[in-house]
This record gives structure tokens, C-alpha cells and sequence, in this order.
């Protein structure tokens, strides 16, 4: 019979060899991009990063890049162009550097014109998300605009869906153009159809238009899929529905104007599924690891 002390030695081996474990677990969770399903304690869901956010270096070096970007613990992406590529060649790169895309953005003129085509090329690069980010206008975004863009964005949706896919458009700031009682994104949303279309918050977007992003995921429940991440810069001018603002106002998530614990409250709410960082700014190689450690430190 094995004594006691025997017992209760072998009892914390396998204990401490257990505890060992789970921390490797949870570190490759970390670094695989948000593996465990949630990144520290404020975001409630898997985070990526929007490729856009190295946009001139991708340009230059795809290969080494993407490598940077898993460096960074980073496995899922969202894509903004294949940058000369086929998309077999560049599922293939992604692929040979560990990462995983999820959605992508595509023109509005290929929605409108050629929609086959691009269900095609996401098909090819594995995406489950596939959108719009820019509605096409001159001047003002004005009501005939919009209702064009619900056509469009109506018979994407209905493509997307037979491919195994959804559809989802990006906000942008000048679509709360007042019309009605509302704005011209509550027609969009209104006029949609919510089993087609999904929305991706752009959290910058909405509050610069001088909307409040908490207040409107929780409007429309159900409707928003996807995040996009990226803090304000103190002193900001909100209020404005251009579209259109320096990139260096883009800051680290945290260190800006925007209330990120009441937006992710609210995103949890919601259900949002997928968030993507995004920094525009000159210097997100530096930003983005600054704003990882925020999501894994920030209560």
C-alpha cells in the first residue's frame, strides 16, 4: 500500500502538471488569435485584424507582412484587396503564414455589375462574411443613393446566402443624413432584409457622424455581425457626415474619446460575432500590439 505522503505527492504532481497545461491552452489561445472565443474581459467574442491596417506595407511585402501580423498573435483577418495577388495565391499565403479570413471587402460597383464574381473569388480565399464599404455618390449621400444600395445590397444578400455565406454592409459615417423621422441608415437598415444583410460597425465611423454606437447597436438587435475596432483621438470633431477624417486620429483602443466599456456592453448585447481591429493611422505597427494588450488587460 502506497503511503500517504506518497499519495498527496503524486496528488500535486498531477495538479501543478494540470494548472501547467491549462496555461499553455489559454497562452495559445492568446496567440492564436482569440482561440478560447474571448479576448480579457471587455470583448465578448473572436478578434482579428482588418489587413487594411497595413495597407502600404502589404503593398511592398505580402509574404513578410502577413508574417508580422501572426507575430502579433493574430490569426483571423479580414481582407481589403488580394494587393496583385490571384486569390488562390493569396489564400495560399495566407494559409503558409497560420491565418485564417474571415470576411472581406469588395466594391459596390462589383455587387452592382458582377456579383457572381465576386461570391467566386470568396469563395476561393474560404470567407464566411462577404461586404460593401463604400456606397458610391456625389456630394451629400442622398435618399436616391441609398435606395439604389438597398437593391443592390438586397440581391447581394440572396446571392451570399446560396453560396453558404452573408452579406454585410460597413458604416461609414455619412449615411445619418437626416431623412424622416430618422436617418438615411435607418432606411437602409429598415428597407433591408434582415435575413440577408447584416451591418459591420465601424465604431469610428458612427461616432464621428455624431451617433452614439452603444445607443445604436441596441437599436437594431440582430443586425450587426461584425465590429470594427479603432479609438477616436481626443479633440476630434464629431458630428460630421463626410466620410472622411485624417488617419492619424485614429488612436490606441483605450487612449481615445469613444466609451469602449459601454460599447462592447452593449456589442455583447447584441451578439456582435466577429471584431477586427482597424488603425488607419501612419504608426499602426506600433498601435496595434498596444491595442492587443488593451483587449487582454482592460476590465
Amino acid at each position: 500500500m502506497k503511503s500517504k505522503q506518497m499519495i498527496d505527492s503524486r496528488r500535486r504532481s498531477v495538479s501543478l502538471a494540470g494548472a501547467a497545461l491549462w496555461t499553455m491552452v489559454a497562452v495559445a489561445g492568446l496567440l492564436a488569435g482569440c482561440d478560447t472565443g474571448v479576448l480579457g474581459h471587455l470583448c465578448k467574442g473572436p478578434v482579428g485584424l482588418q489587413l487594411w491596417s497595413v495597407r502600404a506595407q502589404m503593398a511592398k511585402d505580402v509574404p513578410g507582412t502577413l508574417a508580422e501580423v501572426r507575430s502579433w498573435g493574430i490569426k483571423y483577418v479580414e481582407l481589403a484587396g488580394t494587393y496583385k495577388l490571384t486569390p488562390v495565391q493569396f489564400k495560399n499565403e495566407l494559409t503558409g503564414h497560420g491565418l485564417v479570413a474571415i470576411s472581406g471587402h469588395f466594391p459596390y460597383d462589383k455587387f452592382r455589375d458582377d456579383p457572381e464574381s465576386v461570391f467566386k473569388d470568396a469563395e476561393t480565399l474560404g470567407l464566411k462574411y462577404v461586404g460593401c464599404a463604400w456606397i458610391p455618390h456625389q456630394g451629400a449621400f442622398d435618399e436616391v443613393a441609398c435606395r439604389q444600395a438597398i437593391t443592390v445590397f438586397n440581391r447581394a444578400g440572396e446571392l451570399a446566402a446560396k453560396h453558404h455565406m452573408k452579406f454585410f454592409y460597413h458604416t461609414h459615417g455619412y449615411e445619418f443624413q437626416p431623412f424622416e423621422n430618422g436617418t438615411l441608415f435607418d432606411l437602409l437598415v429598415r428597407e433591408t432584409n434582415p435575413s440577408h444583410v447584416k451591418f459591420e460597425m465601424d465604431i469610428f465611423w458612427v461616432a464621428h457622424a455624431g451617433q452614439d454606437p452603444a445607443q445604436l447597436l441596441l437599436k437594431y438587435p440582430g443586425r450587426w455581425d461584425l465590429m470594427h475596432l479603432k479609438d477616436m483621438k481626443k479633440g476630434t470633431p464629431t458630428g460630421l457626415l463626410t466620410g472622411s477624417s485624417p488617419d492619424s486620429n485614429d488612436v490606441v483602443l483605450g487612449t481615445g474619446q469613444l466609451d469602449m466599456p459601454a460599447i462592447f456592453r452593449a456589442a455583447a448585447k447584441v451578439w456582435v460575432k466577429w471584431y477586427f481591429i482597424e488603425d488607419e493611422s501612419d504608426v499602426s505597427e506600433e498601435q496595434i500590439p498596444q491595442t492587443l494588450r488593451y483587449l487582454r488587460e482592460a476590465r
